[in-house]
């Protein structure tokens, strides 16, 4: 039983050549050590005879390696601010979870902004991360994170984690649970600020003062997937970013992993200073692939002052719709640079309408300070008070005025212009081709539903410039190089007039979906 069979006998059997092999073995360990040390030999201090065994060298080239290859660590850091950092859990009750006949059960208005950006880029619900409910009539839980502002209790968070919760317990850093309760929040830069009751001797975060640099070590902390406490590290990637949130986006983008659970929680700069309040990923997946958005650190002490201070937050207003300058606006309007916000409408009553500013008008300063895009404009005048009295530079028709107003406040909910004009649209003549447009018109008047000014798009050439800037059938062209047209003839002579000009594009002001935009069109030579 114990018999072992003679391997010689088969045929694949070959005996082992031991020492040859160990003799190719030790000819190539001997030209690897002769190659290192040749290379340390290089690298010495002496031209004398080497010595492989040499611990003097030895020991320098690892004091050199340690010195460069040793991580800088972050514990000291995470030490002295993880006490501050708070587990958020929520309850909501069923009339948020619950919704006969519609099996969408986000917390967030259909349409809304956040509604549209956690479909796109939260889980396959469409809810913010850590927020998940069981069945129809029960009871929502939720779970994010936060941070303490003060030693009395005082917290901060993002909206879209308290956002109409009944019920709110935070967990400190120690294991303990307590009973918070919210005092203000704000949609619009969706922040929070809750009060921990139960405690007065809280370890608490600064905010930071300054604004964070690309490459900025952060380190990002909360509670994701229901772990409290983690820590994670990266750099900020980028500053200013949009994610379509709303016009006050100012986002910073970090790198550091940031998942469901980690909304509300502080991104750290290496001072132990917050920079930002984590409240959004982009993931395809529904976990961290290293691009997260924090709310800046300026923004935050605004938005928190107002909230502790009566609850909720009062902006300036001018009451325009505006959109950004492109360059081929910009060459349409005889601008050096594409900068500066574009007025597409000035809202009836408002400060702006009042005060004389006109579709078309190009804001490029407030008080002084040059206004960057649409969106720096929208946040400027945002970050004032109402009533404030402010100086605007306005460029209307070529020509620069100062125009001075008064802001009014901000509604807390715009109406939503009501498309009157969308009626049916049948019974209307095809209307007459501008083929170096693309564009097939007719006056709107001759159009059911149209309304009774400018010309209405009857048909789009799917291949032109104007289908690429977006123009459909039903928009309706009301100026044409800041004059207003009335018939295809009118839409013909701006257009040579601007040809005249030597003008690449013609800016148009078109009514779409009930509001109104500017649109620059190339036109063709000749």
């Amino acid at each position: 039983m114990n018999d072992r069979p003679d391997l010689s006998s088969f045929a694949s059997y070959r005996a082992p050549r031991r020492s040859l092999l160990s003799a190719r073995k030790f000819a190539l360990m001997a030209s690897v050590v002769a190659g290192l040390g040749a290379a340390v030999y290089g690298f010495g201090p002496s031209a004398g005879q080497f010595d492989f065994f040499s611990t003097s060298a030895h020991a320098q080239v690892n004091n050199e390696v340690r010195k460069v290859a040793q991580p800088i660590g972050f514990a000291d850091i995470v030490e002295r601010v993880k006490p501050s950092v708070i587990s958020v859990k929520v309850n909501i009750n069923e009339k948020v979870a619950k919704n006969d006949g519609d099996d969408d059960s986000s917390p967030f208005q259909p349409g809304s902004p956040m509604e549209r950006f956690f479909r796109r880029f939260g889980g396959q619900d469409g809810l913010p991360p850590g927020l998940r409910g069981g069945p129809r009539g029960r009871v929502v839980t939720g779970q994010g994170s936060g941070f303490f502002i003060s030693a009395d209790g005082f917290a901060v968070t993002n909206n879209h984690v308290v956002d109409s919760a009944d019920k709110v317990e935070v967990t400190a850093d120690d294991g303990k649970t307590y009973t918070a309760k919210v005092i203000g929040t704000d949609a619009r830069t969706d922040l929070a600020l809750i009060k921990v009751e139960g405690g007065s001797n809280f370890s608490f975060a600064k905010l930071s003062d300054g604004k964070p640099r690309i490459g900025d070590w952060v380190l990002a902390v909360g509670n994701p997937f229901g772990l409290g406490g983690t820590v994670t590290a990266g750099i900020v990637s980028a500053n200013g970013r949009d994610i379509g949130n709303g016009p006050y986006d100012d986002f910073i983008q970090i790198d550091a992993p940031v998942n469901k659970g980690n909304s509300g929680g502080p991104a750290f700069n290496t001072e132990g200073e917050v920079m930002g309040v984590n409240t959004a990923i982009y993931s395809p997946s529904g976990g961290s692939v290293g691009i997260a958005f924090a709310i800046p650190a300026s923004t935050v002490k605004s938005v928190v002052a107002q909230l502790k201070d009566k609850g909720s937050v009062s902006r300036g207003w001018i009451g325009v719709q505006i959109q950004p300058v492109t360059s081929d606006i910009a060459d349409s309007l005889g601008l050096k640079k594409a900068e500066g916000a574009l007025v597409a409408e000035p809202q009836a009553n408002g400060p702006a309408a009042k005060a004389g500013i006109e579709s078309g008008d190009v804001i490029t300063k407030v008080n002084g300070e040059t206004v960057k895009d649409a969106r720096e404009l929208a946040r400027t005048i945002g970050g004032l008070a109402p009533g404030t009295a402010v100086k605007l530079n306005v460029l209307h028709k070529g020509e620069d005025k100062t125009i001075n107003l008064t802001l009014g406040q901000l509604p807390n909910a715009l109406e939503a212009k009501a498309d009157t004009d969308n009626g049916d649209k049948g019974g209307a003549t095809r209307g007459t081709d501008v083929p170096k447009l693309g564009l097939t018109l007719a006056p709107a008047n001759t159009v059911a539903g149209a309304g009774k000014e400018g010309v209405v798009v009857t048909d789009v050439d799917p291949k032109s410039a104007a289908a690429e800037r977006g123009f459909k059938e039903g928009d309706v062209i009301l100026e044409v190089a800041g004059k207003s047209v009335a018939n295809v003839a009118d839409v013909r002579e701006a257009i040579n007039a601007a040809r005249s000009d030597n003008k690449n594009s013609v800016l148009m002001r078109i009514k779409s979906g009930g509001t109104s935009r500017f649109v620059a069109v190339p036109i063709a030579k000749g």
